[in-house]
């Protein structure tokens, strides 16, 4: 569960977390005009460090140009305000929340005349999926939900409107008693869960579903294509069908609030022993020596920031 933190940077300045609101006519209340991202900051050898702060800004940009919005900030500015907002809140550990969304200024559908707002959050928050989920795994399940394809909504966006589909499918699934949902296209391919990207392991090989599956672009799905092929593991971007992953030697699950994540049951059937794979762990391992310095080819994805500065 989130803590509240003292400060959220708001529209250019830090102010107290109470007073971080917005108006009840706010555009993107209304309809999901918004998008944001998901970033994290950790206790690192180079100190606290903001983790891939560059990739994540980008992606935010882009999501607010395919949507059109006009941001009233640069990007130097907006990583600037990331960092600024970690050091007031004295975190060595936060997870990030820049959100960028229409204002208040009237109810047309194209938004005419309303401003576009940035606010950014940063707090504590510990394993999204479970305290145990990192070591334990998790079960999942397959909803009958099934992701829009990217004509129909531009999926490459991190848009806030998106995630009503993602709600309804983490919904079911804790209603059937799993942890996590997992949706497919509607071409009946694997497509990502409710909130993060799918890995499963085949002989050896990771498989990922492709962007055509209708999944977003994770940068912890970088990452850890990235930590394979340091591990010499193969990557393949393949179309899967249901009865693949059933039959999958391991399967994980990542995103920036999950991290990686394996799963031990899919549908109530276990794969392999039903624990966490040793591939998996192999990535965990790795993704762990991100911060602990242990992996220091990737000191380059470590934003560092001066706790409790002025900025």
């Amino acid at each position: 569960m989130s803590k509240r933190a003292d400060w959220i940077w708001h529209n250019g300045e830090l102010v107290p977390w109470e007073q971080a609101t917005v108006h009840v006519m706010t555009h993107g209340l209304h309809y999901g005009t918004s998008v944001f991202e998901g970033i994290r900051a950790y206790r690192s050898h180079l100190g606290p460090s903001i983790f891939r702060l560059e990739d994540h800004i980008h992606r935010l940009f882009a999501s607010a140009r395919i949507y059109r919005f006009e941001m009233p900030y640069s990007v130097a500015q907006i990583e600037e305000a990331c960092r600024q907002v970690v050091a007031a809140n004295h975190l060595e550990e936060a997870y990030l929340r820049p959100i960028a969304y229409l204002g208040a200024g009237g109810l047309g559908l194209t938004g005419q005349g309303c401003d576009v707002e940035v606010s950014i959050a940063a707090f504590e928050w510990g394993a999204y999926l479970g305290a145990d989920s990192h070591e334990q795994g998790i079960e999942v399940g397959f909803s009958s939900w099934v992701r829009p394809p990217s004509h129909s909504t531009p999926l490459m966006a991190k848009a806030g409107g998106h995630y009503l589909s993602s709600r309804l499918i983490s919904q079911e699934a804790r209603r059937h008693g799993y942890t996590e949902g997992l949706a497919l296209s509607t071409a009946g391919f694997v497509s990502e869960g409710a909130g993060e990207n799918i890995f499963v392991v085949e002989n050896g090989a990771l498989v990922t579903p492709p962007l055509a599956a209708s999944v977003l672009e994770g940068i912890t799905r970088d990452t850890v294509i990235a930590l394979a092929a340091d591990l010499g593991v193969a990557v393949r971007e393949d179309q899967l069908t249901r009865e693949r992953v059933y039959a999958a030697d391991e399967m994980f699950l990542t995103g920036t609030a999950a991290e990686i994540v394996p799963v031990g049951r899919v549908d109530g059937l276990a794969l392999g022993d039903g624990r966490p794979g040793p591939l998996t762990r192999d990535l965990q391992q790795r993704f762990r020596g991100i911060f602990d310095g242990s992996s220091p080819q990737h000191d380059h994805w470590l934003a560092p920031i001066a706790v409790g500065s002025t900025v």
